[in-house]
């Protein structure tokens, strides 16, 4: 078939825009293997950005109508994969216009930083206040705190923080993190036009604002880095997996059978990117009240009970090593309305049950001695 053919396909596939980068997928190299042959059948291979990707059919469709319009193709064999990591990598260094990709400073055999990832298996029970609450808690300690706000679509950290106004600085290409209460914090959500904009990121644009995060930040000297997950198991997850290796996971539930199946499932995925679950809160665990008959506090248990101590067994045995029940963190409209206020109950009212919680929470994770065990240093064997 003629050259011109071949020519006139290509010139429809560069009309086939990805939907989420925003660009050509002939200038993105997705592109391979164009053919036309005697009868007019153009066969050609499509190469996602990644596996499973969720605009797959979007592309494919696209694709398909473009190419089968061109005058002299009698039909279309169109095959769709997936890029090699090969591809992805040289596909993100064209986004970044050919420049490198500054390292992850956590992710190094040497950082000093404990980076802790807050999970949960579903929304509403209190991973973003866990956050906030366990990183003030730390600061209590006299230890330098990040907060990486990694929840893209649900950010609620700025809120939580009094910092929904604020914007971080640039410094020579650098992201300063918006001080706050003696954190250093960052947020999709601070970096947005308007408060009300919407962020619907998948794929390489995702994970490229991951990347930034955690390598374009001027984090400093930090003694841990807090790093608050969106629910479920998804893209973000992923991601971090692969960038900070060494992360340890904390899981969020809640005391109710329900919220503690779908944590479970938290906890082994960090376990398939091979990171550490460091242990489970149960959050909501009781509720103290003072009984008006003999004005004695008692424990009620709002939601059931023992959510968290199952989460921490099931992970033990699936996982094949401790994960214990690191605090139960009793019920508290403080909680709540201290975040609405921008200040955490843990610096607003630490003497409050759920305050207390957490700072004890907060002294075992300070004192303990990071462990070398699982941790991966970087290093090659050879002979």
């Amino acid at each position: 078939m003629s050259a011109d053919l071949i020519a006139a396909v290509n010139a429809a596939l560069a009309t086939v825009i990805d939907p989420e980068i925003h660009r050509p997928i002939t200038e993105l190299d997705m592109v391979d293997a164009v053919s036309v042959d005697e009868a007019g059948v153009a066969s050609l291979t499509v190469l996602l950005t990644i596996t499973g990707c969720p605009m797959a059919n979007t592309i494919e469709a696209d694709v398909r109508a473009k190419v089968a319009a061109v005058p002299g193709v009698s039909s279309v064999d169109l095959t769709m994969s997936s890029m090699s990591a090969d591809q992805r990598a040289a596909l993100k260094r064209k986004l970044r216009g050919g420049q490198d990709e500054r390292e992850i400073p956590f992710a190094k055999a040497d950082s000093r930083t404990q980076v802790l990832l807050i999970a949960s298996g579903k929304g509403g029970v209190g991973k973003s206040s866990t956050t906030v609450n366990l990183a003030m808690g730390l600061v209590a300690q006299g230890r330098s705190v990040g907060v990486l706000d990694a929840d893209i679509y649900g950010h609620s950290i700025p809120q939580m923080l009094g910092l929904v106004d604020s914007n971080p600085t640039m410094v020579e290409g650098m992201i300063m993190p918006v001080p706050s209460m003696g954190l250093k914090v960052i947020s999709i959500g601070m970096l947005k036009e308007s408060r009300d904009q919407v962020i619907a990121w998948r794929g390489p644009i995702l994970d490229r604002a991951l990347q930034q995060f955690l390598a374009d930040v001027y984090w400093g000297d930090l003694d841990f880095l807090l790093v608050d997950l969106p629910p479920g198991t998804g893209d973000v997850a992923l991601s971090l997996g692969q960038k900070l290796p060494n992360a340890e996971v904390i899981v969020v539930t809640t005391p109710q059978q329900a919220s503690a199946e779908v944590a479970e499932r938290a906890g082994t995925m960090a376990s398939m990117v091979n990171q550490k679950v460091l242990g489970v809160v149960e959050n909501m665990a009781y509720l103290e009240v003072v009984c008006p008959h003999c004005d004695q506090t008692h424990r009620v248990d709002v939601f059931g009970s023992g959510g968290g101590a199952e989460v921490a067994s099931t992970l033990t045995t699936r996982l094949g090593y401790e994960v214990p029940l690191l605090a139960e963190v009793p019920m508290d409209p403080s909680v709540s309305a201290s975040g609405d206020e921008g200040v955490p109950l843990v610096s607003s009212d630490p003497s409050r049950p759920a305050a207390a919680a957490i700072l004890d929470l907060a002294k075992l994770l300070s004192e303990r001695k990071p462990r070398l065990a699982g941790k991966q240093l970087g290093l090659t064997p050879v002979g």
